[in-house]
């Protein structure tokens, strides 16, 4: 027998599960037939394209058995099995960021944190929600070695040679005394009928059942007493539910299967299924979850997308099945024009696939797009969760922009959750473009000195506050014929209404007082109230755009990109300083006025301690 140590995070994993994680306990069945099934699904693969596996005689099943004297649940799969390696590498540690994700996503709310079990490829560790000692025996195939993996849900577990015939993996619970109700047959069956109805395997249960004995003619004439008896009877369908007629499905068989694809009790917000038959056949099952996966924008998400060919499962782990932006989306794509032995390096460069999926991005946005017109409060939810990474879409897929500029949803100077089309219908009989302001912080935005000639011409203007709009709205400079403008390019009155000529020499000044931190001092045509603002030239990124790249690193050893500022010449406060001969004061109030529409800006100012001291001249010159 030897004796290993957890990594560290899963020990912290086991201790969460056994002492904090008391909501839906029941899930962890879920999780084991889940593994139970991958094994298979493993094996089954390997038969059909590995000549060292082609001999095997595979029996595609689960059985689940009850002993209630010794208080103790097993799960057995006839799949893939393990060596002593595997059961360390596979239950001792968790290569990829699985168990951090999952501990730094924990919100302390027992009910929500035990939905990212499954999410996070933590599943096998939820046994020890209900079991105080866990026993995996297991042997792989095509070996002659078995194994036994042993755990109380300590810092340590065991690992010792066993006793096994066939290939596969028996997981042994030993039901902890407050969770007897998991040594009920009826209640073990109800959560697979839940859970893991369709499942492509049949899963068999032991149960109890009563049977009336007949009397024989020499039999006295008293009854005798019912006997019980154990028959094993599969509990599921066992139906790769896709392949399924939409006519013959309900929205519960829909829902069933849900759960055992993304491993949440959550129902999903809507789905859609496709089977399409002439120059290519596939079907696609497609979800989408009411809630947004928690690793939606880590750097390391997980495809939520099974691929199968003819119903032998492939992979769940490829991003190429659909683009970025839909990393959201759960489902199946199931196709009988893919070679069963088709590598990753295939599948990402495979014509079909990529047929596949252009069809399936575009059923998916069409999909959504119906979603709005019909039911504008399950699509607000929508928008809610995954509004922000649609909108990606306009970065990276061109041949879908316009369908994905309908599908979004914005903040305004005159309301929120307005689209595009919106926002055009309103549009007045002079307004030839659509405005927009980018930038982090929507109150800020809304008080922006620029939009004053808007809100004094009733003009709207659309307000994007999140950080991927500074990345994909300067690149998006139409909407079905209409120009899209950043509110500080746009040119909303005659040049003529400003005489700039009188403030040519003030212009001079300030632009050499500030040359090393603006680009250029020039008169403004939007400017109603405040003296100043700055604006980024239009060939230079915006400042949210210029902040996010600061934040990256990606500014280090680059020039600074200078603003350019702007000074309402109707302002009383131009026509005292241009007259005036302090230079002194003048120099003050230029650099006061860059801080304040830095600050109008969002910005942060450079140097507090000079601001201050610049501010207590120019009062005490005031007084």
């Amino acid at each position: 027998m030897a004796k290993h140590q957890f990594q560290t995070e899963i020990n912290q994993l086991l201790q969460l599960m056994i002492h904090s994680l008391y909501s839906n306990k029941e899930i962890f069945l879920r999780e084991l037939v889940s593994n139970g099934s991958d094994a298979i699904d493993k094996l089954k693969l390997l038969n059909l394209t590995d000549e060292n596996y082609k001999n095997l005689e595979l029996q595609p099943r689960l059985d689940i058995k009850i002993d209630k004297e010794a208080k103790t649940l097993t799960i057995i799969d006839s799949g893939i099995g393990m060596t002593d390696e595997d059961l360390v590498e596979n239950l001792g540690t968790i290569a990829k960021s699985g168990t951090k994700a999952f501990l730094e996503n924990l919100s302390g709310d027992a009910k929500k944190d035990s939905q990212l079990i499954g999410q996070f490829g933590v599943g096998f560790y939820s046994a020890f929600m209900v079991a105080d000692k866990v026993e995996v025996t297991t042997k792989k195939a095509n070996t002659d070695l078995a194994y036994k993996w042993v755990s109380e849900g300590t810092g340590e577990y065991d690992i010792e040679l066993a006793d096994k015939e066939s290939f596969g993996t028996e997981i042994k619970l030993y039901i902890k005394e407050e969770e007897g109700e998991f040594l009920e047959d009826h209640r073990v069956e109800s959560i697979i009928k839940r859970y893991s109805n369709h499942v492509p395997f049949p899963i068999y249960l032991e149960k109890e059942v009563t049977v009336e004995t007949e009397n024989s003619e020499d039999d006295s004439e008293e009854k005798k007493e019912p006997e019980t008896t154990i028959k094993n009877e599969q509990i599921n369908k066992a139906s790769a539910l896709w392949t399924i007629s939409k006519t013959e499905l309900k929205d519960d068989d829909y829902k069933d299967f849900y759960s055992t694809i993304a491993h949440s009790s959550e129902e999903p917000l809507t789905w859609m299924h496709n089977k399409v038959e002439g120059t290519l056949d596939y079907t696609t099952l497609f979800y989408v979850p009411s809630k947004a996966p928690m690793d939606l924008y880590r750097a390391d998400w997980e495809a939520g997308i099974k691929l199968y060919i003819n119903r032998v499962f492939i992979t769940d782990g490829e991003k190429e099945l659909l683009p970025p932006y839909l990393r959201f989306m759960r489902g199946v794509i199931d196709s009988s024009d893919l070679p069963l032995n088709v590598s990753r390096e295939i599948l990402q460069n495979n014509r079909t696939l990529e047929k596949i999926k252009t069809s399936s991005t575009k059923k998916i946005l069409s999909e959504l797009s119906k979603l709005a017109k019909n039911d504008s409060e399950k699509y607000a939810t929508f928008y809610k969760e995954f509004g922000r990474t649609i909108k990606e879409g306009l970065y990276s897929d061109h041949g879908n922009k316009e369908k994905i500029l309908d599908l979004l949803r914005f903040k305004s100077l005159q309301g929120d959750n307005i689209s595009l089309a919106d926002y055009k219908e309103k549009m007045g009989e002079d307004q030839k473009e659509i405005y927009y302001i980018v930038g982090e912080d929507e109150n800020i935005l809304k008080n922006s000195p620029v939009l004053e000639q808007f809100k004094a011409k009733n003009l709207n203007v659309l307000i994007l506050d999140e950080e991927v709009d500074a990345i994909v709205f300067p690149m998006v400079t139409e909407y079905k014929e209409t120009p899209i403008k950043q509110a500080q390019d746009a040119d909303l009155g005659s040049k003529e209404e400003v005489d700039s000529k009188e403030f040519e020499d003030l212009l001079k000044e300030f632009t050499t007082i500030l040359a090393d931190e603006v680009k250029e001092v020039r008169v403004s045509q939007n400017l109603v109230d405040s003296p100043v603002c700055v604006v980024a030239d239009k060939d230079d990124p915006n400042f949210a755009m210029v902040n996010m790249m600061k934040q990256m690193g990606q500014m280090e050893g680059l020039p600074e990109i200078k603003p350019i500022m702007e000074i309402n010449p109707k302002s009383e406060l131009f026509t005292k300083i241009r007259d005036n001969r302090d230079q002194n004061l003048i120099e003050d109030v230029a650099k006061l006025l860059l801080d304040q529409a830095r600050l109008f800006n969002g910005e942060q100012i450079k140097d507090s301690v000079a601001f201050v001291e610049r501010m207590n001249r120019v009062m005490t010159k005031a007084l």
